[in-house]
């Protein structure tokens, strides 16, 4: 393509908002969708929905650029856009193990009769392997060879999606095995010039693989926490202390550092749904047996929560009845909002169910947190958690908590137990004040 295309993003969730909002920072004109109107008056008026670090800032520039505005009208979308980026969610299905793919049809089987001859359809959302092939076909009986499909997997990290959308570490286009498979490459080429010419790596490939691409990465993620996360289980056995052991495997260059850091595991909206759902797809593939250990690396990530509430409970005598606990954290991981499979709400909420009075800060979930868990307490501060508290769990590594000055938590605490959930704390220094420190994996 000789002129610069223009974008639609359908969708506007955590994916869709933050694709949209940097590809008009890119310099690309961008509409995007959402059936839901009260998301779009949101981001139109310059509001994210949800909290990411950088975006805010430059939503409100693209829409004052007049690059960048959204919709709610499948037909405005169709009339407007060259590349059409699906970025609807695919979360676990209630009760199974499978991605619910409701959102990605019902997109899909409003674009495809729409669109206009020429035009590119690009799934981005996660999906099972199988999806991009059955859409094509749908896509070849309704129109032909008027348009193509593409699947371009994203890679982002909450907490830094801006930074991983304008210089990702790689792009993965997925095309057809038809002869306008190098069209389809020129339009995916075009809508990521700018990306492509820092130099990006490009990896062009099928449909099955473009698909398998993310699961993959997320399982082989998924894996790695959950091993050295079994390594602490070891050491807790054997007096072993999980964050030596980490640092000293991290040396290795086969192995690595990133990833490799023992705590209360992994949660959120990508990593448990999604290994998960590829267990689900193995299984109706046939396969099930290559992706077994998934079953475990599951399972471990699971036991860190109940551990977490073991060691808690044995700190406070072995009950939790009248007990004040507070908890330092509620998202999934710093820099977030997202409370989705938050380890440290799943603990909270145990824990009060076990008889504590439980009382949560976080600097960011707070809102979402009491949305989802309306039964616990929710206080403005860290301090305001801890006060009169019998034990502080500190279950999210928000840099605020690990630069927590401990003599000053001891004025408002009832007693002076602290629980590392994610290994972050310095033991010394909370020992030198006067704690009981303890961590998962550790002495």
């Amino acid at each position: 393509m000789t002129e610069q295309p223009r974008l639609t993003v359908i969708g506007t969730g955590y994916l869709g908002a933050t694709h949209a909002v940097c590809m008009a920072e890119l310099g690309f004109e961008v509409l995007g969708l959402d059936i839901k109107e009260a998301r779009v008056t949101s981001l139109q008026t310059g509001t994210v929905p949800f909290f990411e670090p950088g975006l805010p800032e430059l939503l409100q520039k693209n829409l004052d650029s007049g690059r960048l505005r959204f919709t709610t009208s499948y037909e405005e979308v169709a009339e407007f856009g060259d590349v059409h980026f699906v970025c609807v969610g695919t979360p676990q299905k209630i009760g199974e193990y499978a991605a619910d793919l409701s959102y990605v049809d019902s997109a899909f089987a409003a674009l495809i009769p729409l669109a206009r001859s020429g035009s590119l359809l690009v799934g981005k959302s996660t999906v099972p392997a199988g999806t991009a092939e059955r859409l094509s076909q749908s896509l070849r009986r309704q129109r032909g060879g008027e348009l193509e499909l593409a699947w371009n997997p994203e890679f982002l990290r909450e907490g830094f999606a801006v930074e991983d959308t304008l210089a990702p570490d790689r792009l993965v286009f997925g095309l057809a095995a038809t002869g306008r498979g190098r069209r389809a490459e020129e339009q995916l080429r075009a809508a990521f010039a700018p990306v492509i010419g820092r130099p990006t790596p490009v990896v062009v490939t099928d449909l099955a693989t473009a698909q398998l691409v993310k699961v993959a990465a997320n399982a082989f993620l998924a894996t790695k926490i959950s091993f050295i996360n079994a390594m602490a289980e070891v050491c807790e056995a054997t007096g072993g202390d999980v964050t030596m052991l980490s640092k000293a495997l991290s040396y290795d260059d086969r192995i690595g550092g990133r990833f490799l850091h023992a705590g209360l595991g992994f949660g959120g909206g990508c990593l448990p749904k999604d290994i998960r759902a590829f267990m689900a797809r193995a299984g109706e593939l046939g396969v099930d047996q290559a992706l077994s250990f998934l079953k475990e690396v599951d399972a471990i990530n699971m036991r860190r929560r109940d551990r977490m509430v073991q060691i808690a409970r044995e700190e406070v005598g072995g009950s939790f009845a009248g007990m004040h606990v507070a908890v330092l954290g509620a998202a999934f991981k710093p820099n977030s909002d997202d409370i989705r499979d938050s380890p440290a709400l799943d603990v909270a909420a145990t824990i009060q169910r076990q008889g504590a009075a439980v009382c949560v800060y976080d600097p960011a979930a707070m809102e979402n947190a009491k949305v989802k868990h309306p039964q616990l307490a929710y206080r403005e501060s860290a301090l305001g958690a801890a006060r009169n508290a019998d034990i502080v769990l500190h279950l999210t590594e928000w840099s605020e908590f690990r630069e927590m000055d401990p003599e000053v938590l001891s004025d408002v605490v009832a007693a002076r137990r602290i629980v590392d959930g994610r290994n972050a704390l310095d033991p010394e220094r909370w020992r030198g004040a006067g704690w009981t420190y303890r961590a998962l994996g550790r002495p």
